[in-house]
């Protein structure tokens, strides 16, 4: 049985990977500050710590009394609008709070981590499908501020032996099968999340922010992991680096891109009806073409995604957003 440590485990991800943990047997503690994450997400079987990741005190309190063969580091801030408006907000949360956080974990041989980043580090890619070997380009403050933690952990890597995977997500949607947890973010830019919204009532209709970029029907092409997939993904990582204790990187995506408008039209069928649509201007530095090369963690652990299949992440989705409109709005 591991001993996991989760920062960030109040939110989407994080709690979803904290469940899937608990369910494979594991020991799971969690810290959060519970800025952006939700108390009711995390699962009552593990350890709840509310606290920030820089807090040098209580970190290398909780660190110091639980003997931890692993961290996994989801804690930080994803808008990559918010961080286009407040650059100096992501560098500080993602990579100096990061920074600290890791720095306390050294100090006190927890060397053994897995860094959630993100396709953004590729950038606007050249290339239709991205692999961990092509050239990083973070075209926004988000990405460049998980890029920086990223070359942190390399460098940590060589100087304090500190080993690390890291996973580099491509678009994560739908909902833990049991619904314990799913998105609940306030105001959000999530793809699948506002058309769910949509779709169950809470917005009237959805926008689509440029349908003139350079793709099948002009609209951005994405691609869809499911949340627990990706919580498996985190699941065998662990394993592997406690292992192993080797350092990798991988992408974490299906390799299927969906346009905006295919993700509505499957939407739709879903539903009987057809989501209203508006549309907007392009987002700033939005990327049109967004698809991830998964061959090398496949490959490295004989993987077949569960969930790979566009409708069962948007029923999940949705799903979970009416189970959250009536249980869990109350509680943000």
């Amino acid at each position: 049985m591991k001993n996991i440590l989760i920062t960030g485990g109040a939110g989407y991800i994080g709690s979803n990977v904290a469940h899937y943990l608990l369910d494979k047997g594991c020991n799971v503690t969690v810290i959060d500050n519970l800025s952006t994450g939700n108390k009711a997400l995390v699962p009552k079987k593990s350890k709840l710590f509310i606290c920030d990741i820089d807090n040098k005190k209580k970190i290398t309190k909780i660190i110091k009394n639980n003997n931890f063969d692993i961290v996994m580091h989801f804690a930080g801030v994803v808008r990559v609008d918010e961080s286009i408006k407040n650059p100096k907000k992501y560098n500080y949360i993602n990579y100096k709070k990061g920074k600290t956080f890791l720095n306390i974990c050294i100090k006190n041989k927890l060397k053994k981590i897995i860094f959630s980043s993100t396709a953004s580090v590729y950038g606007n890619s050249k290339k239709l499908i991205v692999s961990e070997t092509d050239n990083l380009n973070p075209i926004n403050p988000y990405a460049k501020s998980k890029l920086k933690f990223e070359k942190l952990l390399k460098k940590s890597s060589k100087v304090k032996n500190v080993k690390y995977i890291i996973l580099r997500y491509f678009n994560v949607a739908g909902a833990d099968k049991k619904l314990r947890t799913g998105m609940i973010t306030k105001s959000s830019t999530n793809l699948i999340k506002v058309i769910c919204e949509v779709a169950s009532g809470k917005r009237k209709k959805f926008q689509i922010n440029g349908n003139d970029y350079n793709t099948k029907d002009g609209t951005p092409v994405r691609d869809f992991i499911h949340v627990t997939d990706l919580a498996e993904i985190h699941y065998l990582s662990a394993k592997y680096l406690i292992k192993n204790n080797k350092s990798k990187i991988f992408n974490c995506g299906y390799g299927i891109g969906y346009s905006v408008k295919e993700v509505l039209n499957n939407m739709n069928k879903i539903i009987s009806k057809k989501i209203p649509i508006i549309y907007g201007k392009r987002r700033t530095n939005d990327i049109p073409h967004s698809v991830s090369n998964t061959k090398k963690f496949e490959n490295s652990f004989n993987w077949i995604p569960k969930y790979k299949n566009l409708k069962n992440i948007l029923k999940s989705s949705l799903e979970w957003e009416k189970k959250y409109s009536k249980s869990l709005i109350k509680k943000i």
